[in-house]
């Protein structure tokens, strides 16, 4: 659902026509789809639940990265994952 609102935006700012994108233009929606709900893990306010378990875990203790600590623990282990990603669904 968090990622549902970005989704929207850049699904109207291709153009917003589903019969145009889905077929062909289907390689831009499959590219918003990915952005969508790809990207959003990359920082704590970009998925609302890692800002819930940041908070969570902070209040019982936990040290937690800082906003950019994050960013770089996540592009280290996730920017790789998502190369791989796009080679394996997106080639």
């Amino acid at each position: 659902m968090d990622n549902a609102p970005t989704y929207l935006v850049f699904f109207n700012t291709a153009g917003g026509d589903p019969q145009v994108l889905m077929t062909t233009l289907a390689p831009t929606l499959a590219a918003i789809s990915a952005g969508a709900v790809f990207m959003g893990a990359n920082t704590y306010i970009g998925n609302a639940p890692n800002l819930m378990v940041k908070a969570i875990a902070e209040d019982r203790g936990v040290k937690m990265p800082s906003f950019f600590g994050y960013m770089l623990w996540s592009g280290g282990i996730l920017l790789p994952l998502f190369v791989v990603m796009s080679f394996i669904w997106f080639n």
